[in-house]
């Protein structure tokens, strides 16, 4: 039974918003007493956050679909709906989000450090936040956004500071369990370990933490063995250790062959891997034949510019002088970290002639509106309503989407999307259209809330409609 995973793909769907409510406020001898509509509830966010409790992804192998709770609707007497409840998500440290073409989403690393992978979406306004001084009784409310849905991959890279990094069964695990309380699974045969361990090493007054890597063979860096699914747990470790065996019973390998081999896998998985500061561990050295290959191999090593320590994991030779040679690389690591991996805030701003959307002619003809405003208009908009499209025409109006089409050329009748192609809404255009709210004499605009006019303006009206009567009287002629 899989009890470790370390990379799953997620499909998470954040709430959609609440639809906003059209209600006007009655009561006795009052049949109009103004919108009173309340906006929707925002849809509910799906978030990723760093908790150190969280070591594996296997929850989420097992239950990869995600979803928020939606918004509630809006109600009359300016009641807003209920905002969805965000989804929070617990993920290991060193949890990497990529998105289906591998680009990096975030870099989660820290305790509490978050991303929202999936945000809800808006609530609907209600007519009472749609009304204004043109339109004081709107007949029509926006509705709420659906929340966004995406599939995310998690990789998780292991947080350590040393990484150990051999062949299978060159005693990776056995240093790693008596250098400190780590207990992982040891064996005599290959690939005994199948997930990274990580161990907690004090030397003086440095704490550190040591990551066993298993599975790197000659082609690991392409996918052979296990390497390829755990080269990704050595990217964050500041110093490698190549433990070396000197007691193996093959016949076409010895330490220095075996420390080329992985060094050249390092080398072409990338990452910088090939930079890193490292230490050469000779191990088993309590097996006789194992002292003397040590002893042969390491004036070779050293020309090399490795430190070299002997030791045995079994007999518990040479941990200590190990341990604080460690100890002192990662503290040297450690004090040039804040210089180098200075925070750095990319800011971005729009440029100062970006429309917000853009406008382009299709081969079939079709003109297509894409940008950020248009798009979510769209979404909020009630099509069964007449009086919500002409005021989505409005709103196209003044952001200059009526302006745009007519310099690219379209003419009175031309098909328009707005949207992408898989999801967009598709109209013949009509310049200057004025759809919706006819009932209300000039769009936007309702007669039934006028302000009412002075008794003496009302009298000079009502002879003026008289005396007009009058004359249509005096100048009929019979048959």
């Amino acid at each position: 039974m899989t009890t470790f995973v370390d990379r799953v793909e997620l499909h998470v769907a954040a709430g959609n918003g609440g639809h906003g409510c059209a209600s006007v406020h009655r009561e006795k001898f009052k049949p109009l007493g103004g919108p009173d509509g309340g906006n929707g509830g925002r849809g509910g966010d799906v978030i990723l956050t760093v908790d150190q409790s969280v070591t594996t992804l296997l929850e989420y192998h097992h239950s990869p679909h995600r979803k928020a709770t939606n918004g509630k609707p809006g109600e009359g007497g300016n009641r807003s709906g209920k905002e969805g409840e965000d989804l929070v998500l617990a993920v290991p440290d060193g949890t990497v989000v990529l998105d289906k073409q591998g680009n990096v989403l975030a870099d989660l690393v820290g305790e509490g450090t978050s991303f929202v992978a999936a945000q809800g979406g808006r609530g609907g306004l209600g007519n009472a936040a749609l009304a204004s001084a043109r339109r004081k009784a709107p007949g029509f409310a926006l509705l709420g956004e659906p929340g966004d849905a995406r599939d995310v991959v998690l990789e998780l890279k292991t947080v350590a500071d040393v990484a150990l990094v051999g062949y299978p069964s060159a005693g990776k695990s056995s240093l790693i369990s008596v250098m400190s309380a780590a207990k992982p699974k040891i064996a005599d045969y290959p690939f005994t370990t199948l997930v990274p361990n990580l161990g907690v090493v004090t030397a003086g007054s440095t704490v550190y933490t040591v990551a066993d890597v298993p599975g790197l063979i000659p082609g690991a860096s392409q996918g052979k063995g296990l390497g390829l699914e755990f080269l990704r747990h050595v990217e964050r470790c500041s110093v490698l250790v190549h433990v070396l065996d000197t007691a193996t019973l093959e016949s076409d390998r010895d330490p220095v062959s075996d420390l080329d081999v992985i060094e050249e896998e390092l080398k072409i998985y990338g990452g910088g891997l090939d930079k890193r500061p490292r230490l050469v561990v000779l191990n088993k050295i309590d097996v006789p034949d194992g002292r003397d290959l040590a002893e042969m191999v390491r004036p070779d090593l050293e020309a090399r510019g490795y430190r070299v320590f002997e030791v045995s994991a079994v007999a518990r030779t040479g941990l200590k002088e190990l341990s604080f040679a460690l100890a002192e690389l990662v503290a040297r690591h450690r004090a040039r970290r804040p210089k180098e991996e200075a925070t750095r805030i990319v800011i971005r701003p729009k440029a100062v002639d970006d429309a917000g959307f853009t406008v382009t002619r299709e081969e079939d003809g079709l003109f297509r509106v894409r940008g950020e405003k248009p798009e979510r208009w769209v979404r909020q908009t009630d099509f069964n309503n007449d009086e919500a499209v002409g005021f989505l025409a409005d709103r196209l109006n003044r952001l200059g989407v009526e302006a745009e089409l007519m310099k690219a050329g379209a003419r009175a009748g031309d098909g328009v999307a707005i949207g992408p192609e898989d999801n967009a809404v598709v109209f013949d255009w009509e310049p200057t259209v004025t759809a919706g709210a006819e009932m209300l004499g000039r769009r936007g605009e309702d007669h039934r809330f006028e302000a009412p006019r002075p008794a003496a303006q009302r009298r000079r009206d009502r002879q003026a409609e008289r005396d007009e009567a009058s004359q249509e009287f005096e100048d009929f002629e019979p048959f």
